[in-house]
C-alpha cells in the first residue's frame, strides 16, 4: 500500500481503483496459471468494473457467473471464457445462457433432467454438477454452502451415477477467504465420496473463496492441491476467485459532513457502511482507513457514521493523530470488491462514483452517477 494517497480531482463519495495493485494481483494469479495449467475465472460477484476487463483479460481465462446479467457482461465485455451457475434456472433464464456461456453448472439432477434434451443440442457448451463434499472450515454460518441443510450443492446421498451422461465436470465451492490449507483438508473428502466419478470427466471446478493474493496465502499448498487432483485424474481444474482478484486494490474516498458528540465524538461522512460498503454489516468487518487506527491507539478518536436515517449505519471507531475537521477527506481501503457490486440508494442516498488511478499516476474519473440513477431502480 502506498504510504500517501491523495486523489485532489476526485469527487466525494468515490470508488477508486488502483490499477497498479491490480496488476500485482493478476500476476501473482497469472503465476498459478503458469506453473500448473490450470485455468482460473474472474468471480464478478465480487468484482465487475467492466472497464478494467481488457486489462484483467491478458492475465485471466475468462469470467464466472451467478446469473444472466453477469454471464452477458462477461461475454460481452471480456470475450473469452464464460462460466455459470446458479440454485436454480428458469427456462427462460437457461436458453438465455445457452448464447454466452462456455461452462453451465448445474445445482441437482433434477434441473440437469429438466434441461439435458436441450443440452444435448448445444455440443459446443460443458454441462457440470456442483456437488457438496459435506465438508468445511468457514465458521460464518450465512457464508457456509456446506452448512446444515444447505441447498447448496448435491450431496453424495443425492447423487445420481447413471445420470452422468453428457456431464463434463464436477464443481465444488466449501471456502470463503480462506488459506489453501482449507482446500487440502477438503480434497479428501471431495475425492471419497465422489472421486470415482472423475475419470470420466474433463474438468473439476475448485469454486472460490481462494484468498490468493493475501500477503500470507500459501501459494505451494494449492499448487500442490493443482497438480495432485489434474495428475491424478487426468482433468483441468478451474479456480475461480473473486475477491483475490481485486484484493486490496481500491478505495473509498469520503468527506466529514460534521462531527457530533454523544458520549464521544462522532464523525458524519457522506457514505454509508449500508449503502455503499455494505459488508461492513454483514460479513461483518472493520476496513481500515490511511492514517488512521483503532479506537485509542492515536490522540483522537472518532466514532464513524453515515448520514441515512439507519441508527445502525455506523462503520467503526478510529482514531487520528490530529481532530477531524469538516471537509476533511478519509480513504477507506479494501472498497473495490463487494462495493460496487452490491451497493445501494436506501434513503436516497447517492452512488459513490468510479474512479481509476492508473499505474502511471494518472486519475480517470469512469463514471457519475445522479438522480436518474436512483430514480430508475424504482
Amino acid at each position: 500500500m502506498m504510504k500517501k494517497l491523495e486523489f485532489p480531482n476526485a469527487p466525494s463519495p468515490c470508488y477508486i481503483v488502483d490499477e497498479g495493485a491490480l496488476i500485482k494481483n493478476l500476476e501473482i494469479l497469472e503465476s498459478v496459471r503458469k506453473r500448473t495449467g490450470c485455468k482460473i475465472l474472474l468471480a464478478q460477484k465480487a468484482f465487475s468494473m467492466y472497464k478494467l476487463y481488457p486489462l484483467i483479460s491478458k492475465y485471466l481465462d475468462g469470467t464466472t457467473a451467478s446469473g444472466i446479467y453477469e454471464a452477458r457482461l462477461g461475454f460481452e465485455e471480456m470475450g473469452k471464457e464464460v462460466h455459470v451457475f446458479s440454485p436454480a434456472f428458469s427456462d427462460s433464464d437457461f436458453n438465455e445462457l445457452l448464447k454466452y456461456c462456455n461452462h453451465i453448472v448445474l445445482n441437482s439432477f433434477s434441473q440437469w433432467k429438466h434441461f439435458k434434451t436441450i443440452a444435448k443440442k448445444h455440443p459446443e457448451i460443458e454441462f457440470g454438477l456442483r456437488v457438496n463434499p459435506e465438508y468445511s472450515e468457514i465458521e460464518t454460518e450465512i457464508y457456509n454452502p456446506c452448512a446444515k441443510n444447505s441447498r447448496m450443492g448435491i450431496t453424495l446421498a443425492n447423487f445420481e451415477e447413471s445420470e452422468l451422461d453428457g456431464i463434463s465436470g464436477l464443481h465444488f465451492h466449501t471456502m470463503c477467504e480462506q488459506n489453501s490449507d482449507a482446500l487440502k483438508h477438503t480434497i479428501p473428502y471431495f475425492e471419497e465420496k465422489f472421486g470415482k466419478y472423475l475419470k470420466q470427466m474433463k474438468w473439476v471446478n475448485f469454486g472460490g473463496g481462494h484468498h490468493i493474493t493475501r500477503h500470507d496465502y500459501d501459494i505451494e499448498t494449492l499448487i500442490k492441491c493443482i497438480d495432485y487432483i489434474q495428475n491424478k485424474y487426468d482433468v483441468t481444474v478451474y479456480l475461480e476467485p473473486g475477491e483475490a482478484v481485486a484484493l486490496n486494490a481500491g478505495y473509498l474516498l469520503t468527506t466529514v459532513l460534521d462531527i457530533v458528540n454523544n458520549g464521544m465524538d462522532i464523525a458524519i461522512i457522506d457514505a454509508s457502511a449500508a449503502c455503499h460498503m455494505p459488508d461492513v454489516l454483514e460479513m461483518p468487518y472493520r476496513p481500515e482507513i490511511i492514517g488512521a487506527g483503532k479506537a485509542g491507539e492515536k490522540k483522537y478518536t472518532y466514532r464513524l457514521a453515515a448520514p441515512t436515517c439507519l441508527a445502525g449505519d455506523i462503520v467503526s471507531d478510529y482514531s487520528f493523530d490530529e481532530p477531524l475537521k469538516i471537509g476533511d477527506r478519509l480513504l477507506f481501503c479494501d472498497m473495490a470488491i463487494y462495493t460496487m457490486v452490491k451497493n445501494n440508494t436506501f434513503n436516497g442516498m447517492p452512488l459513490p462514483s468510479i474512479a481509476i488511478s492508473h499505474k502511471n499516476g494518472d486519475f480517470e474519473l469512469w463514471k457519475k452517477f445522479g438522480y436518474e440513477d436512483f430514480k430508475q431502480r424504482l
